[in-house]
């Protein structure tokens, strides 16, 4: 992370030489006002949030729910299911990077260019993520904060990110959302005789989220999760396992990820011995615009958990899955989803 960090200096070090640009100071930013991340940092804002980056696709995701108008560009290209849904303005927003993890760096000549009055990092505490919150804004003028999140905290998420941004009424709205949603599928959960579960991802389905990552939040709560491994691994790619062990756990129900071999394994010698896949009890998550059960672990999971209870638990899950998504894709994605599309979402997700 030091490394990594230093690059990133050493970078912007060059733009600025490069584009002669001046960095205001935090002061120069017109009236400010204090605010307190979930670092317990100080940080000066502008009294108005006009212009918003993030660090991120979870911060994307999430702050895009809340004031997309702010936004001056997002951290990664929106998966290109997106632009069946978000309007064109938001789909072609300009990519300023990402900070932590993806395949790309925070570009600062963008970033720069773009001129946010703060940029927004929203996720799980990394370490010294404070010191490194505290360098960049030193560096370029711009107040960068950080706001915890995890699936049980959402409510808590929004509630802040409308003190931060001004947009108290939307955030409460989502807020209540986060709450509601999160509430209600706890109850279910604990209503139910939980099933023993694998999910899986990879080409050859031989990753596993494993119980205790954090990846695993909704999976753990929902379900058996019988990924049980020496070190749960809290990367995207999962855990990965063999087949022997797969046939050792003998799931009742798989969870394939999408893009995984779900198409393929009725007539795989070795999966069609697993009992779930003998059974019928197998399912491919639905991805659009994302994943809905995380990649990135941001508050689409909420949608999955809400997926995942109707499938796993139908007699629980007193509710219309369509209604749910078209509220969920209302809120965060802005954009009304039509039984067609929703029917497309789920064609390998429910039998």
């Amino acid at each position: 992370m030091k490394k990594q960090l230093l690059t990133i200096l050493l970078l912007l070090s060059i733009i600025l030489s490069v584009f002669s640009c001046t960095v205001p100071d935090q002061e120069d930013r017109g009236n400010t006002r204090e605010f307190i991340d979930s670092t317990g940092r100080t940080i000066l804002l502008p009294d108005k949030i006009e212009k918003i980056a993030v660090t991120g696709p979870i911060a994307q995701m999430v702050v895009f729910a809340l004031a997309p108008n702010k936004l001056v560009g997002i951290a990664a290209k929106w998966d290109p299911s997106a632009e069946h849904y978000l309007k064109p303005e938001y789909y072609n927003l300009p990519t300023t990077g990402q900070l932590y993890g993806g395949k790309g760096e925070l570009n600062f000549e963008e970033l720069l260019n773009a001129d946010p009055d703060v940029v927004i990092d929203v996720g799980e505490v990394k370490a010294n993520i404070g010191k490194e919150m505290d360098a960049l804004t030193e560096q370029t003028g711009i107040p960068f904060v950080h706001i915890n999140a995890t699936l049980s905290t959402f409510d808590e998420t929004y509630t802040i990110l409308g003190e931060l941004t001004g947009d108290k009424e939307k955030a409460q709205t989502l807020s209540r959302y986060c709450h509601d949603t999160y509430e209600l599928v706890s109850n279910m959960a604990a209503s139910v005789k939980k099933k023993n579960v694998l999910y899986v991802l990879g080409s050859s389905g031989l990753n596993v989220i494993a119980k205790g990552s954090y990846h695993s939040e909704a999976l753990d709560m929902l379900t058996n999760n019988l990924a049980v491994v020496d070190t749960p691994s809290s990367k995207g790619t999962g855990n990965e396992v063999d087949m022997e062990q797969i046939m050792l756990w003998d799931p009742d129900y798989v969870i394939f990820a999408p893009d995984s071999i779900y198409d393929n394994v009725a007539s795989d010698d070795l999966w069609a011995n697993i009992s779930a896949i003998k059974a019928g009890n197998y399912y491919e998550v639905p991805l659009g615009p994302y994943n809905w059960m995380g990649f990135p672990p941001s508050s689409q999971r909420l949608l999955g958990m809400l997926w995942l209870t109707s499938v796993l638990y139908p007699e629980a899950a007193n509710y219309d899955m369509y209604e749910k998504t078209a509220e969920y894709f209302e809120l965060f994605y802005h954009s009304e989803l039509t039984k067609e599309q929703y029917d497309a979402l789920v064609g390998k997700s429910s039998k």
